[in-house]
C-alpha cells in the first residue's frame, strides 16, 4: 500500500512538472509583462473597448443629420403628358403638357432643436460610456494581472515550503533507518510531503488558468500564457483620502453618461410634445397646359396642413415621459450606489491592510523563529518529528494566508479605484 501511495505521488509530481514545463515553454518566447505594458495592449486589442468605440460612428452620424438646415428633405415632382383630341372636321390634334412642383415640409414647434439636442446628448453619453469602458477594462486587466502575480508568488512559496517538508521527510527516513524514530513518524512525514506537493501542483494549475484568462483579455495568441512582473507589496500610504475618492466617484464617467441620458430623454419628451403640432407643407409649381396658340403657362403656390383632430401623439408623449422617469431613477440609484460602494470598499481595504500587516510583521516572524528553533531541537533530539512538522505546517499555512491577503488587498484597491473613477481622474488631469 505504501508503494502504491508513493507511485501515485510520483505520478502527480510528474504531471505537475509537465504542466509547469508547458507553461514555461509557451511563455519563454515573450518577456514578462509589466502592468503598464498590459494596459497598453488592452487599449488596442480588448474587444469590449473596441466594440464601445465602434458605437460612436452611429451616434456621430445621427448628430450630423440633425445639424442640417431642415429635418425633412424637399420633394421634387415632375410630370409630362401627351394629350390627343379628335376633331370631326380636322382629324386628331395632339400636343404635350408638362408640370414641375417642389414641396417642403416645415416643423413649426421647435422639433428640430429638440431632435438636435437629444442627438448631441446621446453622443456625449456614448463618449462617457467609452471612457467608462476604458477604465473598466483597465481594472479588469489589472485584477487579472494581480491574480497571475499572486499565483506566481504562491507557486514559488509552495515550492520553498515543500522543500522544507522534503528535508524534514528525508531526515525522518534517516532517523527511522537508524532506529531513532518510529514508523509512524516516518509515515507522518511522507503524508505531509504529499500534501505539500499537492498544494504546489494545485497552485501551478491555477496559475495556468489565470494566465490563460489574462491572455484572453489582452487578445494574445491562443498559445501564449503570459508571465508577469511586479510586486504585491502594499503601498506605505494610500495616495488618496476617502473624501477625495467620494468626490471622484460623483464625477465618474458612468454617472456623467447617465446625466446625459437623462438630458436626452428630456429633449425627446419636448420633441414628442412638439410633434402634436402639425407640420406645414409648402410648395411652388409651374406647368404648361393647352394646345397651340391656346397654351397657358401656370404658376402657383400651395400650402397643406394636417388637422390634428383624432391623434395628438399621446402614445409618443407617454413613452417619452416613461423613458425620462426611468432615466432619472437610474441616475439617482447609480449616484447612491456609487457612494455606498466606495464607502464599503474603503472599509474592506483598511481591514485587509491591517490583516496583511499583522500576518507579515507578527505571525510570520514568530513562526520562522519557531521553525528555526524546532529544527535545531529536532536535530538535538529534544522534540519529536510531529512538533517539527507542526511548526513547518504553521509556516506554510500562514504564508499562504498572508499571500492570499496581499492578493485580496491588491484586488480590493483596484476595485475601489475603479468604483471611484480614480484612475480616470488621475489620467484626465495629466
Amino acid at each position: 500500500m505504501h508503494s502504491s501511495l508513493h507511485r501515485g505521488r510520483v505520478a502527480r509530481f510528474i504531471t505537475s512538472l509537465v504542466l509547469a514545463a508547458m507553461a514555461s515553454a509557451t511563455s519563454a518566447a515573450e518577456p514578462p509583462l509589466t502592468l503598464e505594458t498590459a494596459l497598453k495592449i488592452a487599449e488596442v486589442a480588448n474587444p469590449q473597448f473596441r466594440a464601445a468605440q465602434a458605437n460612436l460612428a452611429a451616434a456621430e452620424g445621427q448628430v450630423t443629420d440633425t445639424r442640417g438646415l431642415l429635418w425633412n428633405n424637399p420633394q421634387l415632382r415632375a410630370e409630362q403628358a401627351r394629350r390627343k383630341v379628335s376633331q370631326p372636321s380636322q382629324g386628331n390634334d395632339t400636343w404635350s403638357e408638362w408640370g414641375v412642383d417642389i414641396t417642403q415640409t416645415l416643423e413649426i414647434a421647435g422639433q428640430h432643436g429638440y431632435r438636435r439636442s437629444a442627438a448631441e446628448q446621446d453622443l456625449s453619453a456614448l463618449r462617457e460610456v467609452v471612457e467608462e469602458t476604458r477604465w473598466r477594462v483597465a481594472a479588469e486587466v489589472e485584477q487579472k494581472f494581480v491574480r497571475v502575480l499572486g499565483l506566481q508568488t504562491r507557486t514559488v512559496t509552495e515550492a520553498e515550503l515543500a522543500g522544507l517538508i522534503r528535508d524534514a521527510a528525508g531526515a525522518a527516513r534517516k532517523r527511522f533507518k537508524a532506529g531513532e524514530d518510529t514508523k509512524l513518524d516516518s509515515n507522518l512525514a511522507e503524508v505531509e510531503l504529499a500534501r505539500a506537493d499537492n498544494q504546489l501542483e494545485t497552485a501551478r494549475e491555477q496559475l495556468i488558468q489565470a494566465r490563460a484568462e489574462l491572455a484572453a483579455t489582452l487578445q494574445l495568441p491562443a498559445e501564449t500564457l503570459p508571465e508577469v512582473r511586479g510586486t504585491l507589496a502594499p503601498e506605505a500610504a494610500t495616495p488618496y483620502t476617502l473624501e477625495e475618492l467620494l468626490t471622484a466617484a460623483a464625477g465618474r464617467p458612468r454617472l456623467r453618461a447617465l446625466e446625459y441620458h437623462e438630458q436626452a430623454a428630456r429633449s425627446r419628451l419636448g420633441l414628442e410634445r412638439a410633434a402634436a403640432y402639425p407640420d406645414v407643407t409648402v410648395g411652388v409649381f409651374t406647368a404648361r397646359e393647352g394646345a397651340g396658340d391656346a397654351r397657358e403657362q401656370v404658376m402657383g403656390f400651395s400650402v397643406s396642413l394636417p388637422l390634428p383632430l383624432f391623434r395628438r401623439n399621446a402614445a409618443g408623449i407617454g413613452k417619452a415621459v416613461t423613458d425620462l422617469t426611468q432615466a432619472q431613477i437610474e441616475r439617482q440609484v447609480a449616484v447612491r450606489d456609487a457612494r455606498a460602494t466606495v464607502l464599503a470598499l474603503w472599509q474592506k481595504l483598511e481591514s485587509l491592510r491591517g490583516r496583511v500587516k499583522r500576518l507579515e510583521q507578527v505571525f510570520l516572524q514568530r513562526l520562522y523563529e519557531n521553525r528555526r528553533l524546532s529544527a535545531a531541537a529536532y536535530r538535538a533530539g529534544e522534540i519529536s518529528l510531529t512538533q517539527l512538522l507542526l511548526a513547518t505546517r504553521q509556516i506554510l499555512d500562514t504564508r499562504r494566508e498572508a499571500l492570499e491577503a496581499m492578493t485580496d488587498l491588491a484586488l480590493a484597491r483596484v476595485e475601489l479605484e475603479q468604483a471611484a473613477g480614480w484612475r480616470g481622474q488621475q489620467q484626465g488631469s495629466r
